[in-house]
């Protein structure tokens, strides 16, 4: 357990501890402001155990500024917004003492899969305190809708998750993404780079949002199980050529692999995402990415790292506990954190615009 914390720590990637909310939170505004909205659009749960925000808003890109802390006592406090994803990790902050930050999200409806799979959720912009001790003492929420997005195509392993354990690592990526860019989650449980360019609620309609200058990682591989590796690598092409042809810009993300070991404690073919007719479609994403000259992100590199680093054993601890039993696949928050804090570092690492807005999460008791 021990070598497990620490190579997340080595990620300086961090986990939301259980919600407990106490029922002065809201009344326990320490600096509200200018243009406070807490007190018209927060509410507390019957059993004080939540503390929930709700603006009825029309999609778009919101810029949301929040002072975290109270007068009274000593705090913890995050920020989930939308279909679960985390927006600031917990914060801690002495008694009369607030932490002003500011964190820009997309809205959409569907709130979480842009295709419905989970119906469309609550409209509107949803905030949720999270951490050990939560307490707000100020907010307030403003359009944007000039800012950047960087979107992500992709799968259940990077998607928005609702009703469920599991998360993906583009629900945890804005964490990781400072005030002024969005990130704009498209990914879709079950899509493949078939049904991206087949399906009318994925490419076709996402394809009209990009504006000049918006990032697009893609990240399609899991679902393409018998896609031949002509097909797969035409595919990838007329997703590029798509959003190059909006103005946007294009960045290959290798898949993260599934839990899924040798007898020697090495990820098998299998797991790095080598499909059933042979096709290595984490290679093939690179040879596409260096022939077109475009950005690549090697998350399959990267993944297999982390995974066998950990061994067989202690990276299930990434994987996300499904009725049906453990998942070889789907993570669960503390796996996406991690994937999402490898991703942040690829980013970085390629000098891609939006590593701009990149920032470390808070690590230490600010005031």
């Amino acid at each position: 357990m021990k070598r497990f914390s620490r190579l997340l720590g080595a990620l300086a990637v961090t986990t939301a501890a259980a919600v407990t909310v106490p029922g002065s939170a809201v009344a326990a505004a320490g600096a509200p402001l200018p243009g406070d909205q807490m007190h018209r659009h927060c509410t507390a749960s019957a059993d004080n155990t939540d503390l929930t925000c709700s603006f009825d808003v029309p999609p778009g890109v919101y810029d949301v500024r929040v002072a975290l802390g109270s007068r009274t006592s000593a705090a913890n406090t995050g920020l989930e917004v939308e279909a679960n994803r985390t927006a600031l990790t917990p914060v801690t902050t002495r008694a009369g003492h607030t932490v002003v930050r500011s964190v820009t999200v997309d809205v959409r409806t569907p709130e979480s899969m842009p295709d419905g799979q989970e119906g469309d959720g609550t409209p509107g912009l949803q905030l949720k305190l999270t951490g050990s001790a939560p307490a707000l003492a100020g907010l307030r929420v403003t359009p944007h809708p000039h800012a950047p997005r960087l979107f992500v195509v992709s799968d259940s392993t990077a998607c928005d998750w609702l009703n469920t354990v599991q998360r993906g690592w583009a629900q945890e990526l804005p964490q990781h993404v400072g005030p002024g860019l969005a990130v704009a989650n498209w990914g879709v449980s079950g899509s493949s780079t078939v049904s991206w360019l087949q399906n009318p609620a994925l490419f076709a309609a996402l394809k009209p949002q990009i504006h000049r200058g918006d990032a697009v990682l893609i990240q399609l591989a899991h679902n393409d199980k018998t896609t031949p590796e002509d097909t797969y690598r035409a595919n990838l092409l007329s997703l590029l050529d798509g959003v190059r042809s909006r103005g946007g810009r294009p960045v290959l993300v290798t898949p993260p692999v599934r839990h899924l070991f040798d007898a020697n404690g090495k990820i098998t073919s299998t797991g790095r995402i080598v499909n059933s007719l042979g096709v290595d479609l984490p290679a093939v994403m690179r040879d596409v990415a260096q022939q077109h000259d475009v950005p690549l992100l090697d998350l399959t590199a990267d993944s297999t790292a982390l995974m066998e680093q950990l061994g067989p054993d202690a990276s299930w601890q990434l994987y996300a506990e499904l009725p049906a039993g453990r998942s070889q696949t789907h993570f669960n928050a503390s796996g996406a954190t991690a994937l999402a804090g490898l991703v942040a570092r690829e980013a970085a690492r390629a000098h891609l615009p939006a590593a701009g807005f990149l920032i470390a999460p808070p690590t230490a008791d600010e005031q």
